[in-house]
């Protein structure tokens, strides 16, 4: 494994890490009674529905979703960047 393979799995590693940071910064931030109605909250929000958003409508389109009291869309985000992060390693490998 060369320099660049280790720089780039990093690289994936650190933002996968932030963004899974950013989305239990969500769901805590979602259980107090603040909100999203501040800068930290805003930006939070920012950065996550990108990724959460098309996990919800999925979830409201399939048999289990659709008028939930949870909202399960963190738990898929997840899930599916956890695998996609262990594809884009796996293709870093095969450089």
């Amino acid at each position: 494994m060369n320099s660049l393979q280790i720089l780039l799995m990093k690289a994936v590693n650190l933002f996968f890490y932030v963004m899974e940071l950013l989305i239990f910064g969500r769901i805590l931030l979602s259980w107090l009674p603040m909100g999203y109605n501040n800068p930290i909250g805003q930006f939070l929000y920012a950065m996550t529905e990108p990724i959460l958003g098309p996990c919800r409508r999925m979830l409201d389109k399939s048999p289990l979703g659709g008028g939930m009291m949870l909202d399960f869309s963190p738990i898929i985000a997840l899930i599916l960047m956890m695998l996609t992060k262990e594809l884009i390693v796996g293709a870093i490998m095969l450089l």
